[in-house]
């Protein structure tokens, strides 16, 4: 209930498999369930007013849980959408709560990157319904509300269980830990005009956990004029099993009336090589399977790249591979294609390895089969017969239309929805 829910095609991790098996077995009573179903057109109505209220007050009562929340997407109006969204997904699933099993995955995940608690549960649930209840007004009656604390319970009992295996398995990986660990910048590589690679080493000169390519860690960061922390979330960008952890940060620049981002403009201005932040285990379930042998086609779109970076370098340091990789990529033009040189270098020593990079307009400096190799915007149905691979798995990173372009695409073009994995990357202002 802290995050946005985001449906994804996938199967359900073993960790989610044994929160739903743990869970108390209080349940909704069929009156109930029928309750909150019937809650459901209010919740399309008012449900932006609901959650607006709800974070106004939450964050009055307990300003501890703005070192949590990003004040960005409160101001934006992001995040009370985002419950809505999740609140009315929750009520027209009340029958069958298994149905948001990958979207409690993606959730818990970012949930346990950011130290969610047990004891946070509560406070969110008192003020959810007291908000409900203000906003709903006479409609809320006593039995609204007893069905809703019911439900939120029940959602909130999935959700405890589900990230405290997170943590669990988080403490048992060798160099693991839980909760936040104090890193400092040991190295920063510029990759582009608005992207900055930054090496990332434990303070306490201690082991680090690997992780799998294309998972992401919380990084925390103090902004003094805001007078608390503020975390993001960004994507372990090289291979596992280094002495320091990789992520590559665009930088996002004040453009008209819009200011400029928040914690990524702290991470490339003010925080030097030495500087101290925080930061999480790694977690997240869009990860790539390093077990398969069967061909990868990777899309990104702007510094979505990250986290396929990671997934291909990993796949050509394996000892002996030979699985099939192709890259696609998209960006403005060459001064913004972050990594571009260790792509180059990685298709010409690895004739596994194929790329299609697209430039929306090329500079004169860009140059085509070296730089990029089309110029527009990412048309798959062009490339058909470099796309479409027998049993080939698909991950696509990049801004929301993007993404949604791009596996509507695939999905036209016949590759079954299974093997189409997805990731949001990032947010404006981050």
């Amino acid at each position: 209930m802290f995050a946005k829910i985001v449906f994804r095609r996938a199967t359900l991790p073993s960790v989610a498999q044994r929160a739903y098996a743990s869970v108390p077995r209080r349940g909704l009573t069929a009156q109930q369930k029928q309750v909150v179903k019937a809650t459901i057109p209010a919740l399309q109505e008012h449900g932006i007013t609901i959650t607006t209220l709800f974070y106004k007050r939450l964050l009055e009562k307990h300003p501890e849980l703005k070192n949590i929340f990003n004040v960005v997407h409160q101001k934006t109006g992001e995040q009370p959408a985002a419950l809505a969204h999740a609140v009315w997904a929750y009520a027209v699933n009340i029958d069958h709560p298994e149905a948001l099993s990958t979207a409690v995955s993606r959730i818990g995940h970012k949930h346990a990157s950011l130290g969610v608690m047990p004891a946070h549960y509560p406070i969110v649930g008192e003020h959810l319904l007291n908000a409900i209840k203000d906003v709903l007004g006479p409609a809320a009656n006593e039995q609204v509300l007893d069905a809703w604390k019911a439900a939120y319970q029940q959602l909130a009992d999935i959700f405890i269980n589900f990230e405290q295996g997170l943590y669990e398995q988080g403490l048992k990986t060798p160099g693991g830990w839980k909760g936040w660990r104090k890193f400092y910048i040991s190295k920063k590589v510029p990759e582009s005009d608005e992207i900055i690679s930054f090496h990332l080493t434990p303070v306490d000169k201690g082991a680090l956990p690997s992780y799998v390519p294309g998972q992401f860690v919380s990084v925390r960061c103090y902004v003094p004029e805001l007078g608390y922390y503020q975390p993001r979330q960004y994507s372990l960008s090289d291979v596992p099993d280094k002495n320091y952890f990789q992520i590559s940060v665009k930088r996002e620049f004040a453009k008209d009336s819009i200011p400029g981002g928040q914690i990524s403009n702290v991470l490339h201005e003010s925080l030097p090589e030495g500087a101290e932040v925080d930061l999480s285990m790694p977690f997240g379930d869009f990860t790539l399977d390093i077990n398969a042998t069967t061909p990868v086609v990777l899309i990104s779109g702007g510094v979505g790249l990250t986290p396929m970076m990671s997934m291909l370098k990993t796949i050509v340091n394996q000892q002996g591979q030979a699985r099939q990789v192709v890259f696609i990529h998209a960006a403005r033009n060459g001064r913004v294609h972050a990594m571009k040189n260790d792509l180059t270098k990685i298709v010409a020593e690895n004739p596994s390895v194929s790329r299609m990079v697209f430039y929306e307009k090329a500079t004169e400096n860009d140059v085509k089969g070296l730089d990029y190799d089309l110029v527009g915007r990412v048309d798959l149905g062009k490339i058909t017969n470099k796309v479409i691979l027998p049993d080939a798995d698909y991950y696509i990173c990049g801004p929301q239309p993007f993404m949604k372009a791009q596996s509507q695409s695939l999905e036209a073009l016949g590759v079954p929805p299974e093997h189409i994995h997805m990731e949001v990357f990032g947010s404006p202002r981050d």
